[in-house]
């Protein structure tokens, strides 16, 4: 298993030939807190082009589009409390399904309702995201995100890419302010 810093990347089909169904698994825990909601933190993907946008609503998988349409990408569901051991939410992937235009998969975490609630990734700690082989449960990288969050309220956590015809992970750990909807419009999407 490789441990992955801040903006590093790695191969992952050439170093794992045959390679094409992948587990990525997000996880966190949440520091004392006293606000009185519960954090929901959500896993969500962006299926982007070679312009790093998604083409529409369909390139957008979270916990109420559980899947494309080509079926390459899977979530696993909302877990809204992040309770307990492992992986909180997961991604299943099938590498050879993505279609020839999705150059792409940016992988984010964002806190539900995260104004309303007045919460913050200041708030989270422990947040990982991994990769898995599906075929035999083999953990292949880690990327701890760390605690240099304060006021953020998304993360673009990693993007798994096409290049030169083989995929890559690159750990990205990068924070957005307003949540969701900053996500989708960096990535060419409404929220409203």
């Amino acid at each position: 298993m490789i441990s992955l810093a801040k903006g590093q990347k790695v191969d992952l089909t050439k170093t794992n030939p045959g390679l094409s169904k992948i587990i990525v698994g997000l996880g966190w825990d949440v520091n004392k807190y006293d606000g009185g909601h519960q954090f929901d933190l959500d896993s969500v993907a962006f299926l982007l082009n070679s312009e790093g946008k998604a083409t529409g609503e369909k390139d957008f998988i979270f916990y109420g589009n559980k899947q494309d349409a080509a079926g390459s990408v899977m979530h696993s569901g909302d877990n809204r409390t992040g309770d307990g051991e492992g992986d909180d939410e997961t991604l299943a992937i099938d590498l050879s399904k993505i279609p020839s235009a999705i150059e792409k998969i940016a992988v984010c975490i964002n806190i539900h309702e995260a104004a309303e609630r007045s919460q913050n990734f200041g708030q989270v700690s422990n947040a990982y995201v991994r990769v898995i082989n599906e075929d035999n449960g083999e953990e292949l990288l880690k990327f701890d995100l760390g605690e240099d969050y304060s006021i953020e309220t998304g993360i673009v956590t990693c993007e798994i890419y096409r290049h030169s015809g083989e995929w890559k992970f690159n750990a990205i750990g990068s924070g957005f302010q307003g949540g969701l909807a900053a996500l989708c419009a960096n990535y060419g999407l409404d929220a409203g």
